[in-house]
């Protein structure tokens, strides 16, 4: 089976090539290449539909996305290439070649106002320009390769939605407070924004679940288990680097609400993702958020 990956360089995409299933022929890509990678720059949609017609995947391992939350609102031409214009182009060569597209999305598709996990079929109502393209990406995989897309491509795209991803490379969360734990005696980190942490090695392994058992679910949730704020994440860091050995003392963290530590994007204030069926589906086991963090931080390089 021939897998594309996209954004195999960055902390998911690297996650996802330690754990290549046996059967998996993957050719993997970056946007400049290098290191036994391909080239392939999100932002140009010919240069995806011709990497699909040239290569002729199985499956379209779609993990690249321009993710910088904040920049995207003074770049929404480049988050919207990448994010909605890459997905649209791997769908229409995919109709093409006749190979399978599974699109990581994202919990900021939805606006975080209803103060309840959202469902799998729920309503996108994105806040900002990353949440926007993000949704853009997944309009397209279902007009093209959703169930209700009729034709040759009904039921050959799987959106994998999750939320808060961490791993131990690249910029995350986790890595930024670890390193403010050190050099720091004092953090303020946000308490007002709920959601759940996932971690790229259980994120990887759910996304490997899809393609390894050819799972046709239009939209599935990954995230893992339980909800906390950017508070307790933090928090979270300091106690369990402490414990690991990674620093001495953990900083103080004080709380602070939204409106005191402003943004250039607007946030959805609860995000959590309803992951039940989800999990039952895929049959994987559903790890405790901190948990999968303290894994984090055992594994850094």
């Amino acid at each position: 089976m021939k897998v594309l990956l996209t954004g195999a360089a960055g902390q998911l995409g690297q996650a996802l090539h330690q754990q290549v299933p046996a059967e998996v022929e993957l050719i993997a890509t970056c946007r400049s290449g290098g290191n036994g990678l391909l080239a392939l720059d999100l932002a140009e949609a010919e240069v995806c539909r011709a990497a699909i017609r040239d290569h002729r995947p199985d499956w379209v391992l779609n993990a690249g996305a321009y993710t910088a939350v904040d920049k995207a609102e003074s770049e929404p031409e480049l988050a919207f290439a990448v994010n909605g214009g890459a997905p649209r182009a791997f769908a229409e060569a995919l109709l093409e070649t006749g190979g399978r597209l599974l699109q990581v999305s994202t919990d900021f598709v939805f606006n975080g106002s209803q103060g309840r996990p959202y469902r799998l079929e729920q309503k996108r109502d994105p806040l900002g320009v990353y949440g926007r393209s993000k949704a853009a990406g997944e309009e397209a995989m279902e007009q093209l390769l959703g169930t209700a897309a009729g034709g040759a491509g009904a039921g050959r795209g799987v959106i994998l939605r999750t939320s808060w991803v961490m791993g131990p490379v690249g910029k995350n969360f986790a890595l930024t407070m670890l390193r403010l734990h050190r050099e720091r005696q004092q953090i303020g980190v946000v308490e007002d924004q709920v959601g759940c942490p996932t971690s790229t090695h259980t994120l990887a392994a759910a996304c490997w679940r899809v393609i390894s058992a050819g799972i046709s679910e239009p939209v599935l949730h990954w995230s893992d288990a339980g909800a906390a704020s950017w508070f307790d994440v933090a928090v979270a860091v300091g106690e369990l680097a402490q414990e690991l050995g990674l620093l001495e003392q953990p900083a103080l963290v004080n709380p602070l609400t939204t409106a005191e530590y402003p943004l250039p994007a607007q946030r959805p204030s609860y995000s959590l993702l309803d992951c039940s069926g989800s999990r039952l589906l895929l049959e994987l086991a559903p790890t405790p958020w901190r948990q999968a963090l303290r894994q984090l931080l055992e594994t850094l390089p």
